[in-house]
């Protein structure tokens, strides 16, 4: 808390605080030391460290691993302890007092002065801390362990909500699963199924329509060869494709005489582009024509391809080759 001018101690001052975020809080924390003792008495799995997230909270367990079954059978014994209501009480022992040995704790600091506090859930745990807690565990209203992920330095993760953020996820849940039903027009059982057949369909589309467009650009290709004189430079854009579909028309044309300018993606937006045609004149135009789209790109043997950021400045990327064709060309 931040004050203007230093305190009298025992001075009476109006706090104001937000209690919804401080009960989160307190629940949030009171789950962890019940998590953590209940975790340590039935499978021996200590402690390191704990995250109060902002959605969701994590506890560091000193194991390298976790199963399934150890997850279910701790989450059904913290939630027996909430049932039971069991008393949280918040105690002050002097700094010299022989019961702190027994109290669960990673030490004090060495500048530590004064009372130290410990938090007590009756008859479950014991333990040095400085944080706000509920009074009952009852307050915590539910624990769910989401599951663990793999830690550091072969220690496990627990992922858990506690109280109010269980029923808030609940909430989003059901709103998500109230739209896929409405989206896939089946019931929350069959989601996933829904789901599995729309990836394969969409596998289905995506390996058609590839096939279709290395078609196109075979013919694209053929059509352009079969001109009488062939023109120097070859300039496609096709908002469809990818570096595959350019590919398959610079090797189907050829690139000893003729330039090839190929780009594909949004008329407006981001794309990738295909510069291929005589070594040296790729080699010099490319990082030119990048610039130009406000892309990179990289290149070897006749070919510069690359991202480009800007695809609205086709026109002047077209305009210098066009220039250097027309500097190439007999008739100039």
């Amino acid at each position: 808390h931040f004050v203007q001018a230093a305190l009298e101690p025992g001075a009476e001052v109006l706090l104001s605080l937000d209690w919804e975020r401080r009960f989160d809080h307190m629940q949030q924390h009171s789950g962890q030391h019940l998590i953590t003792a209940v975790a340590e008495q039935m499978f021996g799995f200590k402690t390191t460290s704990w995250e109060l997230g902002r959605q969701r909270s994590v506890i560091e367990l000193d194991t390298p691993s976790m199963t399934a079954e150890q997850t279910e059978a701790l989450e059904r014994s913290v939630n027996e302890k909430i049932r039971e209501r069991v008393p949280v009480v918040v105690r002050e022992l002097a700094a010299d007092d022989p019961e702190i040995e027994t109290v669960r704790s990673r030490g004090l600091p060495e500048d530590h002065v004064g009372p130290v506090r410990v938090v007590d859930i009756q008859g479950v745990d014991s333990n040095m801390c400085c944080g706000t807690h509920v009074s009952n565990l009852s307050d915590l209203q539910v624990i769910k362990l989401l599951g663990t992920e793999k830690g550091k330095k072969n220690k496990t993760n627990l992922v858990f909500l506690a109280g109010s953020r269980v029923l808030k996820s609940i909430a989003q849940s059901h709103s998500t699963e109230k739209a896929l039903t409405s989206l896939l027009k089946t019931g929350p059982g069959e989601h996933v199924e829904a789901v599995k057949r729309l990836q394969n369909s969409m596998k289905l589309l995506q390996k058609n329509n590839l096939n279709l467009l290395r078609d196109m650009a075979v013919l694209i290709a053929r059509d352009f060869k079969s001109q009488p004189v062939p023109s120097q430079l070859f300039v496609l854009h096709r908002k469809e494709g990818d570096s595959e579909f350019m590919n398959i028309i610079a090797n189907e044309i050829g690139t000893e005489e003729t330039l090839l300018f190929l780009t594909v993606g949004d008329d407006k937006e981001a794309g990738l582009f295909l510069l291929a045609g005589p070594g040296d004149a790729v080699e010099n135009l490319g990082p030119r024509v990048a610039e130009l789209l406000g892309g990179k790109g990289a290149g070897k043997r006749g070919r510069f391809q690359g991202k480009a950021a800007k695809m609205s400045r086709r026109g002047e990327a077209q305009a210098l080759l066009q220039e250097f064709v027309s500097r190439q060309s007999p008739e100039a």
